[in-house]
């Protein structure tokens, strides 16, 4: 069974920078394309980005591009979101996701597989 676990999510000020970190186990990790997402309050979740198997191709939402930058270390079945110059909007539980196929966009049902998410604050 495919475990995703987020972490590194906190309450920071606009303008600052976090670290989220998606460790997956139970497969092999290099086989999954990986993704993020985010949902905030009374919204639906929307993608933020996504990453191909190798880490050669990214994809991001307008939102967060020049801001964020998606990358993993498939040595430590770790995916990453660096988020600089942080805004309030960025507010939201963030969630990572799974599936062989290499994809991007809002489509929730193309991920197979989905962590429970971690919270990220930005006080402006």
């Amino acid at each position: 069974q495919v475990q995703l676990v987020e972490s590194g999510g906190g309450s920071v000020q606009a303008g600052d920078s976090l670290r989220l970190s998606c460790v997956v186990s139970g497969r092999t990790f290099s086989s999954f394309s990986m993704a993020w997402f985010r949902q905030a309050p009374g919204n639906e979740r929307k993608f933020v980005a996504s990453i191909s198997w190798s880490g050669s191709t990214t994809e991001y939402a307008d939102s967060v591009k020049g801001r964020f930058t998606v990358s993993r270390d498939n040595a430590k079945n770790t995916l990453y979101l660096q988020m600089n110059n942080l805004e309030a909007e960025d507010t939201a539980v963030y969630y990572c996701a799974a599936d062989h196929r290499f994809g991007w966009g809002d489509d929730l049902s193309y991920w197979s597989h989905w962590g429970q998410g971690t919270q990220v604050t930005v006080s402006s």
